[in-house]
């Protein structure tokens, strides 16, 4: 693994991004979070301070760190959720909007927060890096959090209807998560825009990704009749197809019927590994 490379003292780390967000951008990411990690919350409450989550590059509005609280405070009334933003004047334009439990910081990649968070979501943020400071920031996430940790890294399209995220927990990556809208695509490997950008320039003939894809989109065809009871079942169908050959995630919490219905399918990451890669795992 490469050393994150650190900034100046006193100084955020990381870029200023285009700050693009809406309402129920990250709906589909939020769910999943709440649904895998409830859990982690709720152990978190037997310490001396409640269960601390991290919004990081939340950009030029504060509703998706708005969204994720109160959805969070569904599965753990206690979490506390702080949004972090490079850009001041979007700090400032955040903090009249906080409340018990929800808080708006100037901060980048340090995560400049009073205590190691148990999750940190990072969605949209590492898009306009290149691969090897992708990686790079990867380990100066994962340094800054709580041994129980995770950090949900991902990108979405503009409005959410495609999205994949990285769980990323202190000994490195565990699982890859594909979620779309059930209209909001044509074959599965279409979500590979979506890709994090560790392995988005990976997507090629040779790489595990890519034959992923290829095998997923087989299965999606293959199982096109089933189109005519919804495209629900059809991907719950291409789901089981594509498990027979490929370690997708079959249980709860991450995996089944109960996750591939609402649009989701994950992986765990050594499937999809890059190879060649300079992230070490």
């Amino acid at each position: 693994m490469r050393p994150a490379r650190p900034g100046r003292p006193g100084r955020p780390v990381g870029a200023v991004t285009r700050g693009t967000t809406g309402h129920n951008r990250l709906r589909r990411c939020d769910r999943w979070i709440a649904a895998v990690y409830g859990p982690l919350l709720r152990s978190g409450r037997a310490g001396t301070a409640p269960p601390l989550v991290v919004d990081l590059g939340y950009g030029a509005s504060h509703v998706t760190t708005t969204e994720l609280f109160t959805r969070l405070r569904r599965v753990c009334p206690v979490v506390e959720v702080v949004g972090v933003e490079i850009d001041p004047e979007r700090v400032a334009a955040a903090k009249p909007y906080e409340r018990e439990g929800l808080s708006f910081v100037r901060g980048g990649f340090e995560l400049p927060v009073p205590r190691p968070p148990l999750i940190v979501r990072a969605f949209n943020v590492l898009r306009q890096y290149g691969e090897d400071e992708a990686w790079a920031h990867w380990d100066l996430l994962r340094a800054g959090l709580h041994p129980s940790g995770v950090v949900v890294e991902g990108t979405c399209s503009e409005i959410g209807h495609r999205a994949t995220w990285v769980a990323l927990g202190a000994e490195g990556p565990r699982t890859l998560t594909f979620a779309a809208r059930f209209t909001g695509f044509g074959r599965p490997s279409d979500l590979a825009e979506r890709l994090p950008k560790t392995l988005i320039h990976r997507n090629v003939p040779g790489q595990p990704v890519h034959a992923f894809l290829a095998d997923w989109d087989r299965a999606w065809a293959t199982c096109a009749p089933f189109g005519a009871y919804g495209a629900r079942q059809r991907w719950i169908k291409a789901a089981e197809l594509v498990a027979r050959d490929w370690p997708v995630e079959t249980l709860p919490p991450t995996g089944g019927p109960g996750r591939w219905r609402l649009g989701e399918l994950t992986l765990p990451w050594s499937g999809v590994s890059p190879v060649g890669s300079s992230g070490g795992w």
